[in-house]
């Protein structure tokens, strides 16, 4: 039986604890209709998505500052407001209120009812959220298939976990396990490798949006490139012969016991072959291959690194373990590190620069 505490308080406080002052996706864009509102839960706290008459985005908390009722079960007026269920006020996307039925109230008395509008956009065929009210100034840090309007094909696909957001996301950094999870199925390559002598040798790169991992058997490069984009984005570069293919994965914090795992595969070929269709939902089993062992995790979430054994090849893990225990949970800003490692048959090696 596990001793090992399964939530710590965040430094932070208040909205989204443990997961404050972040972007990241919640939803696919094409599930947030005009005319409806939407039902989310981000890290711990009810989300209300609707549209404007425009067709802009609206996130609002999704209790009604009058009577705390969910504003989600409230209807989209034809104005594009968001109509509160129990009473009737109504709320703009930035939260203001714009109408309490059965009173004549000024601009300024309607300024002091506001519901909490949280920074929204719409890119990439996804939905992104700020943990936050204020997201000063910053904008979700998008991948470049995702800021492309045009030139790539794109699936997006969305499921929920039974785990903590942090044991889905080092899956998703976590090279070691692919001839044993996926021993028929994408680690198939790896398997012979792994049951041998081979060295694996994983290089870190320090990047802008987080970190860049490359890995080598024998000294032979795989081919293809990971990177981790802060908080809580991989994405898998499978770029050859001059076609590029990405996928995308993006490990969202429902709740401190449940993950919704995003999936976005894009391509610069076979944009108009239904065939190719058939390699983007190859993924969705990958995921299913994932999913398996991943919620078999105790306890769900990552604890701190002293509760866990670790070897050099888990070093791009333990950089984003460092990061969210420091920034997240404590609350100090850090750089993940530079690493290389290199394990040998007996014997592993690890180097760290911070």
């Amino acid at each position: 039986m596990s001793t090992v505490t399964q939530k710590e308080p965040s430094a932070r406080g208040g909205l989204f604890e443990g997961f404050a002052g972040q972007w990241t996706p919640v939803e696919l864009a094409s599930r947030v209709r005009r005319g409806t509102s939407l039902a989310t839960r981000l890290a711990g706290e009810n989300v209300a998505l609707f549209r404007d008459a425009q067709g802009a985005l609206g996130a609002l908390i999704d209790r009604c500052p009058h009577r705390g009722v969910a504003l989600s079960r409230g209807r989209v007026t034809e104005k594009g407001t968001l109509e509160c269920p129990f009473h009737g006020w109504e709320f703009e996307k930035d939260g203001g209120c714009a109408r309490v039925p059965w009173c004549d109230l000024s601009a300024e008395k309607r300024e002091r009812l506001s519901a909490t509008a949280l920074p929204v956009r719409e890119a990439g065929g996804l939905v992104w959220v700020f943990t936050g009210t204020d997201a000063r100034g910053e904008e979700p840090d998008l991948p470049e298939a995702l800021r492309a309007e045009h030139g790539w094909a794109r699936f997006a696909y969305a499921e929920e976990w039974t785990t903590h957001w942090t044991r889905a996301m080092e899956n998703m950094l976590d090279y070691p396990h692919l001839p044993f999870v996926h021993r028929r199925s994408i680690g198939r390559g790896l398997r012979a490798p792994a049951a041998g002598t081979a060295n694996l040798e994983l290089e870190t790169r320090r990047e802008p949006y987080g970190m860049r991992i490359q890995a080598k058997v024998d000294g032979v490069s795989s081919g293809a490139g990971l990177e981790w984009r802060r908080p809580n984005g991989m994405v898998l570069i499978l770029d050859r012969g001059g076609r590029r293919m990405r996928q995308h994965v993006y490990c969202v914090p429902v709740d401190e016991k449940t993950t919704r795992m995003i999936l976005v595969s894009t391509r610069d070929f076979g944009l108009y072959n239904p065939i190719m269709a058939l390699f983007d939902r190859f993924n969705r089993m990958i995921l299913t291959e994932d999913r398996v062992v991943v919620e078999s995790s105790d306890p769900p979430s990552v604890p701190r690194p002293v509760h866990e054994k670790s070897v050099a090849t888990d070093a791009p893990t333990l950089a984003f373990r460092r990061w969210y225990f420091e920034t997240l949970i404590d609350g100090r800003t850090v750089d993940v590190p530079v690493s290389t490692l290199v394990r040998s048959r007996g014997e592993a090696t690890l180097e760290l620069a911070s």
